[in-house]
């Protein structure tokens, strides 16, 4: 089963810039979907983007032109490139791995904090 571990995130202001990293293991990540979300207090988790393999990344339409996911089959990892970040964006944002129609593989999630 594979295994995914998120790091990047932390405290910005408004209109700043973060990326996230996940890093999974196992020798099969080129295969894997890989998906970010986030879930805010009181809110449910919700999809943020999610790129698999050659195929064209797909975003949540309250991001797309601020967030790029990207994915690095070489290191194991995939990014999400986060800017012009608002306060709504504040979440703990989780990577996900799965194969195909499998269940996902969640981390543990990575805190953003968008406040001035």
């Amino acid at each position: 089963q594979v295994q995914v571990v998120e790091s990047g995130g932390g405290l910005v202001q408004p209109g700043g810039s973060l990326r996230l990293s996940c890093a999974a293991s196992g020798s099969m990540f080129s295969f894997y979907i890989m998906g970010w979300y986030r879930q805010a207090p009181g809110k449910e988790r919700e999809l943020v983007a999610r790129i698999a393999g050659a195929s064209r990344p797909e975003y949540a339409d309250s991001v797309p032109g601020r967030f790029t996911v990207s994915r690095d089959n070489a290191k194991n990892t995939v990014y999400l490139q986060m800017n012009n970040l608002k306060p709504e964006d504040t979440a703990v944002y989780y990577c996900s791995a799965r194969l195909g129609s499998s269940s996902n593989n969640w981390g543990k999630g990575t805190q953003v904090t968008v406040s001035s």
